[in-house]
Formats: C-alpha cells, structure tokens, sequence
C-alpha cells in the first residue's frame, strides 16, 4: 500500500472517531491546488496536528490557520458544494510538497456513509 493510500484509509478511521475534518484558511478564504491531472482539489485532514504539520513544512501554507468542520458539516454541506465546483477533497495531504490522493466528493460521502 501507498502512502497516499495509507493516509486516505486513516482519513476515515480518524474522522469516524472524533466526529472533525480540518482544513485550512487564510483571510482570503480556502486553498485549492491543482494535482497532476489538471484537477483541483481542496485539502482535508483527519486531525488538526495533521493539518498543522503542513502549516510547519510547505511555505505557501505558512500563513493559513486551521479551521475544524464537524463531520455533519463536512458530509452533508462541504462535499455538496465541493462538487458543485467541480473540487475534488485532497485526502491527509503530507510532506514538503503536500501531496495525498485527491478523490470525488462523491466518493468521500458514500465512504463516510459507510464507516459513521
């Protein structure tokens, strides 16, 4: 298994378990990146010491805070509109470049669906 593929699968445990998603923000609102696809997609994170982690070592985050969505929240709201937008939810992005699998809103509900 891929480390991406790790990360993703703990994405899910975590979330079940402590009922939070983190992202992040800046004044200017939510990031988005574009992957190698041409897709872009906004980054989610399964704890907040995850999300902070990026903060510390990609410098174009540096100035963004975390920012904590309830499950409920995330689920039933943030994927609608991530969608919407044609946003695809960047999974526990890591390391320097933060990098992580970038996949459908869709495909996130439905997972969530099954593990809450």
């Amino acid at each position: 298994m891929s480390l991406s593929a790790a990360h993703y699968e703990i994405f899910f445990k975590e979330v079940a378990e402590s009922g939070v998603v983190w992202t992040i923000r800046d004044d200017a609102g939510f990031p988005t990146s574009t992957n190698r696809s041409s897709e872009a997609a906004m980054p989610f994170w399964s704890s907040e010491n995850r999300a902070r982690r990026i903060l510390e070592t990609v410098a174009s985050y540096r100035d963004f805070t975390p920012h904590q969505l309830t499950l409920e929240v995330f689920r039933d709201r943030w994927l609608i509109g991530l969608e919407k937008d044609a946003l695809r939810v960047g999974i526990n992005w890591s390391g320097e470049r933060a990098t992580g699998l970038d996949v459908a809103p869709a495909d996130v509900r439905r997972r969530l669906t099954s593990v809450s």
